[in-house]
């Protein structure tokens, strides 16, 4: 589709919002159970298409990192969106009572969703289920990566919802540039700080306000202490699933300098444990494209000429096309360029550090991530880290989960992201929050209006002292 297209659809759904006018609680609930069922009825379609779009991806990865949230997601928004609807009311100040202030949020309008590769049923449709229980018309732009996944969400989509409603533009890079810079009344983005930057700029053209879900470098931090093995086995979890290509995937750990080979081994163990046939388990995810591919044999390549011990974990002959075996990289530093980019990939770099201290500020002196991880039996060393270190959200002695909690906002902070959506913050990102102040008949707003008098006075003193 070209720029003019796409505007067309645009106007089209911004003048079936005028005309419908905004929907009510059981028109939104509706919406978000039609979505529901639509995913459980073509689940089969969906993670055919996935597979097909990766090479390789287990149905049990999509069922479980992209069908289960998303579906918990929405069955949280239509058990809470009639009363995060009600108006709110707010306080008035003495000299303005009886009057009432309250707060209604209203739909934007139209939201433009840019959708990414990595997991692309669940970060396309969380997005446009939140933007639905808020009121909207969503249109939606999945990844080029993964044009069978797009393909089947636009003919399921399409099968209920009609395209003023919700609509998927389908189509590469130049689709995407053309779609971003759409007036939308709102646009979220999910995918690289690099791409996020762009459209952002072209956003900015229209004043389009944007949400973007970015990534960055989050950090694993285990403290002295914990039991390594049930570090490693998270840690391992965490980073190998969908083959790290995750957001919120632990992209390096940090590790007491004496325990840094006994951490190696257990996260050895529980990479064999999860992937018996190494690379080329029916479990194990390979990786989106050649160039992703090539990429991250670079970043493996350049830590090991720069002097770091390289673990590859598991591998098989021959390997699976596009697959790489899980990696450790034991000696990571500064200079090696798997410390200075996102890895998105199943290479684990390992930091030794000396005290909890020098860890935190190892990750503060980094930009802020999009997720953080801390293991440790130390309430103390916790607390350390979750209130000395900013970063998105938080997961401890675990990794991943805080994603599947439908009550917590989902976000970045700084270079990993702006803005959140999941749950209540998502109802009121897509929202607008419109203050209102009704007069009562009997008020004293009269008191400040001209001729002063000496009741004019005395009200002043009162609101200036």
């Amino acid at each position: 589709m070209n720029s003019e297209q796409l505007g067309a659809v645009l106007a089209r759904q911004r003048a079936a919002f005028e005309r419908d006018g905004i929907p009510g609680a059981p028109q939104r609930r509706a919406n978000l159970a039609k979505l529901k069922r639509l995913m459980n009825a073509r689940r089969p379609d969906l993670e055919a298409a996935v597979r097909a779009d990766f090479v390789h991806r287990s149905a049990y990865e999509t069922a479980m990192l992209e069908l289960a949230p998303t579906i918990g997601g929405i069955d949280y928004l239509r058990g809470n969106v009639a009363r995060w609807m009600r108006p709110q009311r707010r306080r008035v100040g003495l000299h303005l009572r009886p009057g009432v202030a309250e707060i209604l949020y209203q739909p934007l309008g139209v939201v433009g969703v840019i959708s990414p590769w990595n997991y692309p049923i669940g970060l396309c449709l969380m997005p446009l289920g939140t933007a639905l229980a808020a009121g909207n018309r969503v249109m939606l732009k999945p990844s080029e990566l993964t044009p069978r996944t797009a393909d089947a969400l636009a003919a399921m989509l399409g099968a209920v919802f009609s395209e003023d409603e919700v609509f998927i533009a389908t189509g590469g890079p130049e689709v995407g540039a053309a779609f971003s810079e759409l007036p939308f009344d709102h646009l979220i983005f999910t995918g690289s700080t690099r791409v996020g930057r762009f459209v952002m700029k072209a956003a900015s053209d229209h004043l389009v306000p944007v949400t973007l879900e970015l990534g960055g470098k989050s950090p694993a931090i285990i403290d002295r202490g914990y039991a390594l093995e049930r570090a490693a086995a998270s840690v391992a979890f965490g980073k190998l699933v969908n083959a790290g290509q995750t957001c919120i995937a632990p992209d390096y750990a940090l590790v007491p300098r004496a325990q840094v080979d006994a951490f190696a081994a257990a996260y050895e163990r529980a990479a064999r444990a999860y992937y018996p046939d190494g690379e080329r388990d029916d479990a194990y995810t390979a990786i989106i494209s050649r160039p992703h591919y090539d990429r991250l044999r670079a970043l493996v390549n350049d830590a090991r000429a720069k002097g770091a011990r390289v673990v590859e974990v598991g591998t098989a002959t021959p390997p699976r096309e596009n697959t790489v075996a899980p990696t450790l990289v034991l000696g990571a530093t500064a200079e090696m360029q798997v410390m200075q980019e996102e890895i998105f990939g199943p290479i684990l770099p390992v930091v030794a550090y000396d005290a909890i201290d020098d860890a935190i500020a190892y990750v503060n002196a980094r930009p802020r991530p999009l997720a953080l991880y801390i293991f440790s039996d130390r309430r103390d060393a916790i607390d350390d880290v979750l209130t000395r270190t900013i970063s998105g959200n938080v997961t401890v002695n675990d990794t991943l989960l805080h994603y599947a909690i439908e009550d917590l906002p989902f976000g970045g902070v700084g270079p990993s992201g702006m803005g959140a959506y999941h749950g209540e913050e998502g109802f009121r990102q897509f929202s607008h929050a419109k203050g209102v102040f009704i007069q009562s008949r009997w008020n004293l707003a009269g008191v400040l209006r001209p001729p002063y008098r000496k009741l004019t006075d005395a009200v002043l003193s009162y609101l200036l002292k």
